[in-house]
This record gives C-alpha cells, structure tokens and sequence, in this order.
C-alpha cells in the first residue's frame, strides 16, 4: 500500500492538545508505538506526545485545559510527565537525542530536534510521527521508510543496527518480541547484529527481560519467539536450562526425540485453546529436567525417568532466577509439571476409579488445566500415533467426569478431622491422628469407603482399634 501523506488521528484530545501546542508555539507531534498500531489497525491506549520544546510545560498547560492539575505526574529527572484521561494513558516528553556508556542501557540525555529523537528509536515501524499542530495537523512524518517497513513485515533498526542493540540490548529482545506478537521477518542485518551483541543482555535487570519473555510467551505462536532466541544466542544467556533440551542422541540405533523443539510444539498447541500465562510456562518447564534425567537403558532405549518430580523441584530456582514470581503462580506452575505425566500414564494402563480419584483430588482446582497441558502434551510426526494418543485420552478424560460427578472428590476434604479423633478417642496430639486420617483419605480414593460421613466415621473407629486405641 502506499504511503499517505496525512493520518487521520481518532479522538478529539488529539486536537485540543495541538491546539494548546500552537499557543506555545511548540512543535508537537504523536509518536513511536500508537501510530505504529493505527497502521496496523491495532487498539492503542498509550499515547505518547513529543515536542520540539518543553514537554513538561506542554503536559502542564493540557492538565488545566482539562481539569486534571492534580492528576498530573511529572518525571523531572527524566523530562517527562503522564496523566490518565478517560481510557488513554498520555505520555509528553521533549525531543531529545541520547548517547550511551558501554556498560550501562541508561542515555546521557540532551534536547534535540525532531530528526534526533525520531532516529533514535529502536526501529522503523517505531520511528513516525504524526504532527498534531493545527497548519500540518495529521501528517505522517517517516524519516526512515517505517510506514514501508510496515507494510512489507519488516524490523529493521533507524540507524546502524550495532549501534542501536549495543547501546540498548533491551532493543534486542524487543525485536524478538516483536516479531513473534506481529509475525514480522527481522531484516538479515539486523538479525547478524543481534547475534553479535547477544552476551550484551547480561547489563539488562532481570524484570526487563522478564517482561519482553513473558510478551514473547503470550504470543499467538510463541515458538516464533523462541527459536529466534535460541538463533541468536540469547537464550543461552538468559535461560540455559531450555537450551540444554536441545539435541537429539543416537545409541545403538535408538535415538530420542529433540526436547527443545517437542517443548515448543506443547507450548504452540496449548497457546490455541488458551491466554493463560502460567499454564503457558508450564508448558515450557513441563520436560525440563529431562537433560538431567536422561539414561539409556539396553531393553527400554533413552529413558527420563523422574524427570517430572526433579522439573518441580527445578521450578521455584528457574522463576527467581527469570525474576517470575514466587507465589501461587509458581506454585500452580510446579504443580502442573509434578502432575504432568499422570494422566497419560491412564491410557497406557486399566483405568481404575481409584486411579481417577487420586488424580482429581490432587489436581483439584486445577484438574482442567492439567488435561489441557496434557492434550498439548501428545505430539509425534507420525499422525496416525497422535489420532490414536488422542483418543485414548478422550477416553480418560471421560472417566474423569463420570468419577467426579459421582464421588465428589475435586478439593474434598476427609470427612474426618484431628479434632474428631483426639474426641473421640480421648487422645491429645500424636502421630496416631495423622496415620488415621492419611488411612481415611486412602480409603475414599481407593473405593473403600464412600465420601460420606458415616462411612468414614466407622472406618476411622475401626483404624483406631488397630492402632490399640478404645473410643470414649
């Protein structure tokens, strides 16, 4: 498409502030991501506005047009300042050009003009402007063919890519995540830049990089993403453990699959049927431990044996050294690699009731995002072997509902409590209460007993007289 002289901008804030800027005779223009998306046709919120001038003063002068004095927050140290209006976060800042020391992503800052601060932008598609002041209102300014760029799919950097990643590694992954959210190509040059300058992530904080992973991850096809991390040698850098998936060893002519690429197959047919994050990252984490786990073994071939108990182990040091957070999300996270196998460990076997309880009372909550994992789980380059998987664990899933709506056991708690037992048998606190509960609990997973009170109140009787206890 070609390249149009005006854009038209959609809301009035962008006229009344114009407006504002032809008073102070301020150059001032809309730039970087938000005319980036109105190309593209994508909804925006974050408006950032540049002038040729004091950004400050313009910010200030927009705030008592609207009203909105108090709700102004000004960055002094960094030139700029932010206020929320309705659903738009409105962004104004001075032209600028910057330059950088070898050791630290953070500018040496100075006032500049309109062709210093749009050239130092990370890309093309980044680096238009659309002038806001009433003689030239909506033209498209485009220094360095970005509207092309767009157009034709293309990241490409402003200026001398080694100068724009070297000064900002950030730009690196920003590439990366651009091109896996847009399914934009990194032009050849800049690709061989980012190579180059890979060890450069190391000055990055840990919530940056971080950030740009986790954008990458909720990609609509984050395998994109990652493979253009492990091309470059950053995935190296920032997370070893899913570079050592890659491979694929050859014994005695038995070989196994490559994990590395098995993982981003998961983490693709997952990311169809869901936007979680974390479930997405279990996903990534599901297999690995299986590096550490491998072994070959004369009869089975290569074996991980154990690989989902050490994955969950793995989990907690994996988020706190990525800076992901150590709470419940990574909790879930390490719940779902511990649990992975189970349920395609049903389709190999007689599915029994008491199989099926204990997979739904330990899975709980979090039953259907363990069975999506799981459905994500079964890849193979052989068709035929997937359809079959498929419907073997169509078949398990099955099962599972019939056995919950019948018993009840999802986030059931034992009927039988520590405070019944010490009543009961007139005892304090002792070993002899948990050894009696764990016993109920068994017992209503394995179909002994059903999930009812009086069941299980007979049966904890019964499991008390073994231990040499006498109800009161």
């Amino acid at each position: 498409m070609s390249k149009p002289a005006n854009i038209p901008l959609p809301d009035d804030i962008f006229k009344l502030i114009g407006r504002i800027a032809d008073e102070l005779k301020l150059p001032s223009y809309v730039v970087g991501g938000y005319v980036r998306d109105l190309v593209l046709k994508r909804d925006s919120k974050d408006i950032d506005i540049m002038s040729v001038g004091q950004g400050i003063v313009l910010a200030e002068a927009v705030a008592r047009e609207l009203g909105m004095e108090d709700k102004l927050v000004v960055y002094k140290n960094f030139g700029t300042a932010l206020i929320n209006y309705h659903d738009y976060i409105i962004e104004f800042v001075g032209a600028r050009k910057e330059s950088y020391r070898s050791d630290s992503r953070k500018p040496i800052v100075e006032d500049g003009s309109l062709q210093d601060d749009i050239s130092r932008r990370d890309f093309t598609i980044n680096a238009m402007a659309i002038s806001i002041n009433s003689s030239n209102f909506g033209e498209l300014v485009d220094l360095h063919e970005g509207y092309q760029d767009l157009t034709d799919k293309i990241l490409r950097t402003p200026l001398d890519p080694d100068i724009t990643y070297a000064d900002d590694p950030l730009r690196m992954l920003r590439a990366i995540r651009f091109s896996s959210q847009l399914d934009f190509y990194i032009e050849e040059a800049s690709l061989q830049s980012i190579i180059k300058n890979a060890d450069r992530v190391k000055i990055l904080s840990k919530e940056r990089i971080a950030d740009e992973l986790n954008k990458i991850v909720l990609s609509p096809i984050p395998s994109k993403g990652f493979k253009l991390l492990f091309k470059t040698g950053i995935l190296h850098h920032i997370f070893p453990e899913m570079v050592a998936l890659e491979g694929v060893e050859k014994q005695n002519g038995k070989s196994h699959k490559d994990n590395f690429y098995h993982t981003l197959q998961v983490l693709d047919n997952l990311s169809v049927n869901t936007d979680n994050l974390w479930l997405r990252w279990s996903a990534i984490l599901h297999d690995i431990a299986k590096p550490a786990t491998k072994r070959f073994e004369e009869d089975a071939g290569w074996t991980f044996h154990g690989h989902e108990d050490l994955g969950a182990r793995m989990v907690p040091g994996i988020f706190k050294r990525l800076s992901l957070p150590s709470n419940d999300k990574m909790k879930y996270v390490q719940k779902l690699v511990q649990l992975h196998l189970r349920p395609i460990a049903l389709t190999k076997e007689n599915i029994t009731d008491s199989a099926i309880r204990r997979l739904i009372f330990e899975a709980g909550d979090d039953l259907d995002d363990l069975l999506l994992l799981c459905n994500a789980d079964i890849t193979s380059k052989n068709p035929e072997k997937v359809k079959r998987y498929l419907a073997n664990f169509q078949l398990v899933k099955e099962k599972i509902v019939t056995v919950e709506e019948k018993d009840r056991i999802r986030n059931f708690q034992p009927p039988v409590t520590g405070e019944l037992i010490m009543k009961t048998f007139g005892i304090g606190p002792s070993k002899h209460i948990g050894d009696i509960k764990n016993a109920v609990k068994d017992a209503i997973l394995d179909g002994i007993i059903e999930n009812d009170p009086d069941q299980a109140l007979a049966f904890m009787i019964t499991e008390g007289k073994k231990l040499g206890l006498t109800p009161k």
